[in-house]
C-alpha cells in the first residue's frame, strides 16, 4: 500500500502560482534538498526528471538531437534538474515564443548555469523564482501570530503579550537541524540532525566538482566551509578567510580559493548579505563589504562539527548562528513582498543587523538579539539610525531619505511587545510572512 507523504505548504506556493499565470515558464532555483521538486510537482501536470538513472542517457541523447521532444506533455510540464541539458533552456524559450501561452513549463535546478551555455537570457519568457530551505513558520515551529505584512501595513498593530512556543533550546535544535524538508520526516532527533551533515559531505565530496566539471579537493572544500562558518554573520573580508584557510592547507592560490567560493555560491550553499549604504554620513564611513552567511544555519553548524548540547553551553557562538537563521526566515517571509535583506554598519559601530526593504519602498531596521539583556542596546542602535535619517532630511530638502517604517528587535525570547519609543520586540518564533 502506497503511503502519501503530507505536503507542508511553502510560502513560495502562491508566488509560483502567480508566475505561472504571468509567464510562459518559471525557473525555481535554490539549494539541493530544499523542496523545489516537491513544490513544483504540486503545480505540474506532467514531469520529466533529467536525473532519472534509468532514462538519463536517453534524455541527454534526445536533448542533443531534438530537445523539443522532451517538452511534450501536459502543461505545466516540470523539467527537473534541467541544467543536465542546458540546450533545454533555449528550447523552452522558443516553445514559449511559438505558443504564446502562460504556465507552460516549470524548471528546477540546484546550481546556477554559466550564461555562456545558453543563447538567450529568457527575459520576458522565463521567470526566476528563488526557493530557500524551510522557515520556522513553514516547519510549523513558529506560531505565526505576527505577520510582517500586517506590521508594514499597520505599524501600530497591537502585538503586546503574544507569546512564542519555542524555548532557546528549541531554537538551538531547529538551527542545528536546519530547514530541510526531509529532516522533518525523521522520527529521532539523531536522524534529524544527520541530514545537514550528510548534505555538507555531499557538497565537499561531489557537488563542488560536478557543479562546473572542475575536479576539486574535498578536504580543501571542507576547510573553506569551516573557516566561512567561523566567520558567519560577521563582516570578515575574504582575504581574512583566505589567510585562515592558507594556514591550514599545504598550498592554495587566491584564484583557486575564489573559484571554490564561486562554486559554493552557485550551489546556493553560501549567500552573503550586501550592505545598505544611505548617505546619512560621509560615504567613507560606511562599511560596504558583505556579511558572511550560509543559506541555512545548519550548514555552519555541520561545518564546525557542533551539536545542540555544545551550543546550549556556548550561547555566544549560537548568537551568530541565530542571526543566520533569522536572516533566512526574513528572506522567505519577505519574498511575496518583493523584499530584499541587507545590513547597515559604519565605522563608529552603529549597526542594524538587517535592513528589510520591500518592493514599494518601505523598509524596516532590524536587530537580532538572542537574550533580553541585549534588547536595550539593539533598540538604541535602531533609534540612532532613525535619528540620523531625520537629521539628514533637515539638511537635504530636495531628495530626502525615507524614514524607517518599522524598528524591530527579533529575539529568541518568549514575549512580543512594543516599547514606549516604538521599537517592536518580536520573538522569531512568532513571525510569519
Amino acid at each position: 500500500m502506497l503511503i502519501m507523504k503530507e505536503y507542508l505548504n511553502r510560502i513560495v506556493d502562491e508566488e509560483l502560482k502567480l508566475r505561472l499565470e504571468a509567464f510562459g515558464a518559471t525557473l525555481i532555483v535554490g539549494p539541493k534538498w530544499c523542496g523545489k521538486t516537491t513544490t513544483a510537482e504540486e503545480k505540474a501536470s506532467s514531469v520529466l526528471k533529467m536525473q532519472d538513472p534509468d532514462m538519463r542517457e536517453g534524455y541527454l541523447a534526445t536533448a542533443r538531437t531534438k530537445p523539443s521532444l522532451l517538452l511534450k506533455g501536459a502543461n505545466p510540464r516540470l523539467i527537473d534538474e534541467w541544467q543536465e541539458a542546458p540546450v533545454l533552456w533555449d528550447a523552452i524559450r522558443t516553445a514559449v515564443d511559438d505558443r504564446q501561452e502562460e504556465g507552460l513549463f516549470i524548471l528546477t535546478g540546484s546550481t546556477s548555469v554559466d550564461d555562456r551555455q545558453i543563447h538567450h537570457t529568457g527575459t520576458g519568457r522565463i521567470s526566476r523564482l528563488k526557493m530557500c530551505t524551510m522557515s520556522l513558520y513553514e516547519s510549523k515551529e513558529s506560531n505565526g501570530q505576527i505577520s510582517l505584512k500586517e506590521l508594514f501595513d499597520n505599524p501600530k498593530l497591537d502585538i503586546d503579550g503574544i507569546m512564542s512556543d519555542m524555548k532557546v533550546e528549541d531554537l538551538i535544535f531547529a538551527a542545528c537541524r536546519g530547514g530541510w524538508p526531509s529532516s522533518l520526516r525523521k522520527k529521532s532527533a539523531e536522524a534529524k540532525l544527520i541530514v545537514a551533515k550528510d548534505y555538507l559531505r555531499n557538497v565537499c565530496e561531489s557537488d563542488i566538482s560536478t557543479v562546473d566539471g572542475v575536479t576539486r579537493n574535498p578536504v580543501l572544500a571542507e576547510l573553506i566551509l569551516k573557516s566561512y562558518a567561523r566567520n558567519i554573520s560577521t563582516l570578515a573580508k575574504k582575504s581574512v578567510i583566505y589567510k585562515d584557510v592558507s594556514a591550514n592547507a599545504d598550498s592554495i592560490s587566491r584564484s583557486t580559493f575564489d573559484a571554490y567560493l564561486t562554486a559554493l555560491e552557485r550551489l546556493f550553499v553560501i549567500e552573503d548579505i550586501d550592505a545598505w549604504c544611505p548617505a546619512i554620513r560621509s560615504a567613507t564611513t560606511i562599511r560596504s563589504g558583505q556579511k558572511r552567511e550560509f543559506s541555512d544555519p545548519s550548514m555552519a553548524v555541520a561545518a564546525l562539527g557542533l551539536t545542540p548540547d555544545y551550543l546550549e553551553k556556548d550561547l555566544k557562538t549560537f548568537g551568530f548562528i541565530f542571526e543566520c537563521m533569522c536572516i533566512r526566515d526574513l528572506k522567505i517571509y519577505s519574498q511575496a513582498l518583493n523584499g530584499k535583506v541587507s545590513y547597515y554598519h559604519d565605522r563608529y559601530d552603529l549597526e542594524a543587523d538587517a535592513v528589510l526593504h520591500i518592493g514599494d519602498g518601505r523598509y524596516a531596521l532590524i536587530e537580532f538579539k538572542l537574550g533580553s539583556v541585549e534588547i536595550e542596546e539593539g533598540a538604541k542602535h535602531l533609534l540612532t539610525i532613525r535619528n540620523l535619517v531625520r537629521e539628514y532630511n533637515k539638511k537635504e530638502k530636495q531628495v530626502p531619505l525615507r524614514e524607517p517604517d518599522l524598528l524591530i528587535v527579533i529575539t529568541g525570547g518568549n514575549m512580543a511587545y512594543t516599547r514606549e519609543d516604538g521599537v517592536k520586540i518580536i520573538p522569531v518564533a512568532c513571525l510569519k510572512n
